[in-house]
């Protein structure tokens, strides 16, 4: 069962505001970039089917905490791990680091839903498929 998941991103221009330092709204992209690796490292997708519906993960919450500066192509390390697995959704806490200098650290709570166009989002418990592969810490 996964219970974390890391991956690298290198810094690009455009991840970098006036300053020459990473925007702080993009360590929410980082996060769910991280995310969508996670899921397809399961063999499903943040956008999957299953028995004939659309299944989503829309947010509940997300929070990130900066503690020093990326510059402009820094390699950065982002650790994910799930940190809570209810019935029906996950929480991920994320770990950025540079050079094992701590940069940021985030968290995302996510529901899993049906969101199949033209109906209601509605809560779902976890597919099996998904949810055995996954573990967190007690």
């Amino acid at each position: 069962m996964s219970t974390e998941y890391q991956t690298k991103r290198k810094i690009e221009f455009a991840d970098t505001d006036m300053a020459g330092i990473v925007h702080f709204t993009r360590f929410f992209v980082f996060m769910e970039s991280a995310e969508h690796e996670f899921l397809r490292s399961l063999g499903t997708s943040v956008a999957t089917e299953w028995n004939g519906d659309k299944i989503g993960w829309p947010r509940l919450a997300a929070s990130c905490e900066y503690l020093s500066p990326l510059r402009f192509e820094d390699e950065v390390d982002i650790r994910l791990w799930v940190s809570k697995k209810g019935t029906k959704s996950l929480t991920y806490q994320f770990h950025f680091t540079h050079q094992g200098k701590d940069i940021a650290r985030g968290e995302v709570t996510t529901v899993c839903c049906v969101t199949n166009p033209g109906e209601k989002l509605r809560a779902i418990p976890i597919p099996d498929f998904i949810a055995d592969q996954i573990s967190c810490p007690s």
